[in-house]
């Protein structure tokens, strides 16, 4: 079941003692996972660069779809960015709470599959009410003219307070960030047609305020004052670590 939407993959629930396993970690595994596996050890079409691993991780090549472990030996997994690159989703799914207790998943949303999309990306995800639902790209002919990504990930983040302030403000914008317990709640290629006008039709005013967390104007400038605070401290460190 959902427990969260965590503010980023950073943000998550694992404890000290924790024994983390990390399923698709490619070239930017999570500093905190003790096991990560990929299913594609030299081939980058699913990834930005080549594999990554920490001295402290232990790295195997494995199918998501058939993880070589036994029922809850794990205490949390994380799963960032995978999801929407996989053929059977339902089987890839049912092995993360086969192994583990608890765990984060993390995907591009549908607005961010629009902007920043991806030929290696065979789902579009959203989360709606509680559940991932999640809908095969060519089921509803997706297509999209121009691909955004190095404006919304490298230019905008380097360039645009505003932007950031926004990034740390509407998570939910261009991810689905998603923390669970026992099992996760899903849908796979659905037939109700309240699900479908998601992915198949033009958004209106009731769909994004159903969408997007809805706060209060108090609210809103707490999030922003917060967002504003973390910037200055991550220019400050990172101005200290050049100078060390």
């Amino acid at each position: 079941m959902k427990v969260r939407n965590p503010h980023s993959r950073f943000d998550l629930d694992i404890k000290s003692t924790d024994k983390v396993l990390e399923v698709g970690g490619g070239h930017n595994p999570h500093p905190r996972s003790n096991v990560v596996v990929d299913k594609f050890a030299d081939s980058n079409y699913h990834r930005s660069a080549d594999i990554k691993v920490y001295k402290n991780q232990v790295f195997q090549e494995a199918d998501g779809e058939n993880l070589p472990f036994k029922e809850n030996e794990f205490d949390y997994v994380i799963c960032n960015h995978v999801l929407e690159h996989v053929d059977n989703p339902d089987r890839f799914m049912s092995e993360q709470a086969r192994v583990a207790k608890r765990g984060y998943m993390e995907t591009p949303s549908l607005i961010g599959e629009h902007l920043i999309p991806k030929k290696s990306h065979r789902w579009l995800i959203l989360e709606i009410e509680g559940k991932i639902v999640m809908v095969e790209k060519e089921r509803v002919s997706f297509h999209t003219s121009h691909d955004f990504g190095d404006l919304f990930l490298d230019y905008f983040p380097k360039h645009s307070i505003g932007y950031k302030i926004l990034q740390r403000t509407h998570t939910d914008m261009l991810t689905v960030r998603y923390e669970w317990k026992d099992k996760l709640d899903y849908i796979i290629n659905p037939t109700d047609p309240s699900l479908l006008r998601y992915f198949t039709e033009p958004w209106t005013e009731e769909i994004y305020n159903k969408m997007m967390v809805q706060r209060s104007l108090g609210q809103e400038a707490m999030d922003a004052s917060r967002a504003i605070f973390e910037i200055i401290k991550n220019v400050v460190k990172s101005k200290l670590l050049k100078t060390a």
